[in-house]
């Protein structure tokens, strides 16, 4: 026997409505995946739960731009099938466009700070973790090229360092070369003397010194003797 033709109608049975869901919400998402490969073609499903949690399929995980483009075709058709529209609708158009990707990019921003992480079901947070790691392997190659180049700039400063102050070095030699040979004999010659120190004449100074040791004692004894009176007991027998 065939298989018999399936009646449209809600299904009563919680379970058996649960299991007919995922049955054909996989079967629908196998559907897309094959016309997006075999007709070259962009899809993009949305599906909703009856608890609200949503199933998405887009090709190369590019939702924001097939929605973009929906809204632009959307725009100009119904533009074409009403006229001009007013400049206010396109506006506030836009304006709730804008503000439903900053709320994203915010949404986006505090799942990657880690915060309000309760409401992300598991598959969105494996895609999470694996951002996250992607971005820091990121980060660390480009810290890895930026030490490297911080590194090769420092030996390039060094090397230009060593060969100016080499060249100072030759400069330095080469002016005292200069200076050598154009000071004048005359002027060393009394740097020379200049340089030597002056020593007096010892022998003169000790021949000076013992003249006056040896004449003291002569002058001290003539001085002594023409001091000397004769007693007065002495005096009859001189004059007599």
């Amino acid at each position: 026997m065939g298989r018999g033709r399936v009646q449209l109608k809600r299904i009563e049975n919680k379970i058996n409505r649960q299991v007919t869901f995922s049955k054909r919400r996989n079967g629908l998402f196998k559907k897309a995946n094959e016309i997006a490969v075999l007709c070259d073609a962009d899809v993009a499903l949305i599906i909703f739960s009856t608890k609200g949690k949503l199933f998405e399929y887009a090709t190369d995980n590019s939702m924001e731009k097939i929605l973009d483009r929906y809204e632009c075709c959307a725009i100009a058709e119904r533009a074409l099938s009403e006229g001009h529209p007013a400049p206010e609708e396109n506006w506030s158009h836009d304006y709730f466009k804008l503000k439903n990707k900053v709320e994203s990019l915010h949404r986006s921003c505090r799942h990657l700070m880690g915060e309000q992480l309760e409401t992300l079901p598991l598959k969105e947070l494996q895609q999470l973790e694996q951002q996250l790691d992607n971005s820091l392997k990121r980060i660390r190659s480009r810290k890895f090229e930026a030490m490297i180049q911080s590194i090769s700039d420092l030996q390039a400063k060094k090397k230009s360092l060593m060969e100016d102050n080499s060249a100072l070095e030759k400069q330095f030699v080469e002016m005292e070369k200069d200076e050598s040979k154009n000071t004048p004999a005359s002027c060393q010659i009394l740097s020379n003397s200049s340089a030597q120190p002056f020593l007096p004449n010892l022998n003169n100074s000790v021949a000076y010194s013992l003249s006056n040791v040896l004449e003291e004692p002569e002058a001290e004894l003539r001085a002594q003797s023409y001091s000397i009176t004769m007693p007065t007991w002495m005096m009859p027998a001189t004059n007599a």
